[in-house]
This record gives structure tokens, sequence and C-alpha cells, in this order.
């Protein structure tokens, strides 16, 4: 019976996925041609950004556009007291801190298993042609952002879905309630499965993962935004310089991985997993759905916190989360390259996470190359948890005006701790299903406003 569920649910999956990966590719290319490559264009400003963030920081927020008051037309609005619940940054790194996941590490592995090492190729060329539909969602996302009576700010998809219909808007809404918690429990999966190569119980994990989220979730916006800003760096940079050591280890192994990905581009053979990934198309959907798993380019999710930032111009917040994917799609390149290059994944045809793990643990320079990898995956696995259910939580309250958030932090918990020991293959095709659900009035949406409300996107070098 368990057998017959997987195999229904995976050819649903499969059956849903191909229109929507046109989908995803055809708005990726739309607003990539219509906002004339911002991907280049918008890379000076950027720099400014960095070298200058305080240029973030509103001292005056104009007031936020409504479906009633959105033109095409015009811009001018009414100046009021500063808006926002976080600064420009931590709004950032809330964001990176569900993007920059345990994600970054699994699924490029689960990528190759399932469409060859040229699925790690097209994950990577949908990150760059997908920042222009991130830029696009997060200027939306703040521009018709509300307040509600109490003081929060209601931001993301669920708000400017409602400029084409209401019920488009709680459409997106009600999945993403269950995504956020169904990636929360992805996140708890992954790390279950490789702490019990420790001897760790996946119930022990589940538990203290779901306890853990509780903690800093009941302790408001504040508390996440400032978490995330310091263990993003942190888990970042620790994971990335003994990653590169196992890379340039043996640079013989290095080449020939970049040749397998370069040959399985457009002729995926026969690779592991029972002949998944032998059409070129499966190797397309495959890096396409991990690509925006990753990313959430395209999915709207992310535009979720950077529409609580305090920020001065819009546009500079969007632009900021434009680039974030570079460093989603460094992870995913380093990631990819390490199962490839230790020849892991040649080892293991079922769909597991802990190939990244076998890697470190068997492949490190160094004798704590493992542990390293079990601190750095912990918080990788910890903050993207923490992002993703205080998201779900903000969409949970595009329902209910902000009450009873608290019952929904208890479902995530409850989530995070079952899916600990749940099976790999399963929970990942029940949350591709949802993904499919989620994206499908997104980016119809995105075209729809892109089109009729351009002159609010629209990027012009050298502005301010």
């Amino acid at each position: 019976m368990y057998y017959f569920d997987l195999e229904s649910i995976s050819n649903f999956n499969r059956i849903l996925a191909t229109p929507v990966t046109f989908l995803f590719w055809g708005v990726a290319l739309f607003l990539t041609i219509k906002l004339k490559f911002i991907q280049i264009r918008a890379f000076p400003r950027f720099l400014k950004l960095l070298k200058n963030p305080s240029r973030l920081n509103a001292t005056e927020q104009p007031d936020n556009l409504s479906p009633e008051n959105l033109k095409p037309t015009t811009h001018k609005t009414k100046s009021r007291k500063t808006a926002g619940e976080i600064s420009p940054l931590q709004a950032l790194f809330t964001a990176m801190s569900t993007t920059i996941g345990v994600g970054n590490i699994v699924s490029p592995s689960l990528a190759i298993i399932a469409g060859g090492p040229g699925a790690l190729f097209w994950m990577i060329m949908y990150s760059v042609m997908a920042s222009a539909t991130k830029y696009t969602e997060v200027l939306f996302a703040i521009k018709t952002r509300e307040e509600t009576p109490d003081g929060h700010i209601l931001g993301g998809p669920t708000q400017y879905l409602k400029l084409i219909h209401p019920w488009l808007a709680k459409w997106y809404g009600f999945i993403t309630v269950f995504l956020f918690a169904g990636w929360s429990g992805i996140q708890s999966n992954a790390l279950a499965e490789i702490l019990q190569e420790e001897s760790v119980n996946k119930w022990v994990t589940g538990t203290l993962l779901a306890i853990l989220v509780l903690i800093v979730l009941w302790g408001g916006a504040k508390r996440v935004g400032s978490l995330a800003s310091k263990l993003v760096p942190i888990k970042f940079s620790l994971y990335i310089i003994f990653a590169l050591m196992i890379l340039f280890q043996d640079l013989g192994a290095l080449k020939q991985a970049i040749i397998l990905i370069i040959k399985g581009i457009f002729s995926p053979q026969a690779f592991i997993g029972g002949g998944l990934g032998a059409a070129l198309f499966a190797a397309i959907r495959v890096g396409t759905y991990k690509s925006a798993f990753v990313s959430e380019a395209g999915v709207g999710t992310s535009s979720i916190p950077h529409a609580l930032a305090n920020v001065k111009h819009p546009k500079d917040q969007a632009i900021m989360a434009l680039y974030s994917i570079a460093a989603d799609t460094f992870l995913v390149i380093i990631s990819g390259l390490i199962v490839l290059v230790t020849g892991v994944w040649s080892t293991n045809s079922e769909m597991t996470g802990k190939l990244v793990y076998l890697a470190f643990k068997y492949h490190s320079p160094f004798i704590i190359g493992r542990w390293v990898l079990l601190i750095s995956i912990s918080m990788f696995v910890f903050t993207t948890v923490m992002g993703n259910s205080f998201n779900g939580a903000q969409s949970f309250a595009s329902f209910t005006k902000h009450r009873g958030v608290h019952i929904y932090h208890l479902f995530v918990a409850l989530v995070t701790l079952f899916s600990a020991v749940c099976s790999v293959p399963l929970i990942w095709h029940i949350l591709e299903v949802m993904l499919s659900l989620v994206v499908i009035p997104n980016l119809i949406g995105l075209v729809f406003l892109a089109q009729r409300h351009f002159n609010l996107i629209e990027y012009k070098s050298g502005e301010e």
C-alpha cells in the first residue's frame, strides 16, 4: 500500500510538473527580457549598496500602495512615518535564512541522482534567469504591503495577487501555509537522516528541533531577524571553507566532474536512479524544481520577509534580493561538485540526503571535517526552519489578521517533529506537488502585473 501511495504521488507530481516547468522558464525569460537583463544592469547599484548599506535604511517611508490606488500611470504617494518591522539587512538575511539552507546542500545531490550530472547545470541556469523573477516579486511585495491596526506588516504574494483577484491571493495563501510547514519538514528530515549516521535517533532530532523553533518564533520578527543576520554568514563561511578543501585536493577529479556536467547537459544517459533522467526534459524538470526549492525564485515566498523591510528605496531591496541568489547558486555548485568529485553519487542509487555528509566524512583532508559539516548543517537547518516557519506564519496571518499565529507555530513544530521520521522520496514528492500549486497563481499573477504596472518595476541604470 505504501509503495502504491508513493508511486501515485510520484506520477501525479511528474504530470503536474511538466507544464509548471515551462511556466517557470517562460516567466523567467519574459521578465529578464522585459527588464532588459536587469541581472547585469543593476550590478553597479548592488556594489554601491554593499559598500554603504545605510543607503537602504529609511528615514521616511512612502505610503504603501493598495489594490484601490495602485495605477499604472503614477507612483506618487504621500509621506508618513517609517514603515517596516525590521531593518533592510535583517530582512535580507531572514529571506536568505530560508533560501540558504540544507536545500543548497541536499538538493544538488538529489537532482544528480534523479536527472544525472546535467541536472546541476539546469539548477544553475534557472537561478540566473529567475533572479529577474525574484526582483519583481520583492518589489511588488513592498509596494503592496499593508499595516494592520495593531502595527503588523502584511506583505508578499497574498497582497499583490489581490490586485488581480482576491481568490487568487487566497489560493496562494492557503497552500503556502502548508508549503512552509512542509519545507520545515524537509529540513528536519534531512538533518535527522544525517544525524542518524552518528547514532542519533530521528525522534530525538525532530523533538529538539521543534522545541528550538518554538522558542525562537515566540520571540517575534525581531528575534528571527536578529538570529538570522548572525547565523547566515557563519554557517555559509564554515561550510564553504571545508568544501573547497575537498574540491581542490584532487584537481583531476574536479576536471572530470565538470566534464560529466557538460556531457549531461543535452544528453543525459541512463544515470543512477533506475533510468530517471534519461531524457533531456527530465534533467531540466528536476534541475528547475530543485533550483526553485533552493532560491524560491518564482515561488514568491522569499518576498514575504523583504516586505517587512524598513527600506528607503523599494528597488534597492529588490536588487539585494536579486543578487542574493548568487550565494544560493554558489552553494549549489559547490555541493553538486562535491558529490561528483568524491564519487559518492555513483555508489548510491536511492533518494537520500546524506551524500554530502558521506563526502565530508570520508574525503575531508582533516579529521574534524565531518564535525564541521554537522555543525554548519545544523545551523543551516535551524535558521531555514526558523525562516520558513516565520514566513508561513505571515501567510497564516493574512487570513486571520495576526490572530491565532501561535497555533500555526505549534502546527509547524508538529510537522517538524514527524517529518524527521518520514521517507525521503515521499516527503519530497508531496512538497513538489504543493510547490506546483503555489507557483501557478504566483507566476501567472506576476506576468499580469508586470504588463499592467511595468512603471513600478522598471529599472533605469543609475537610478536612486
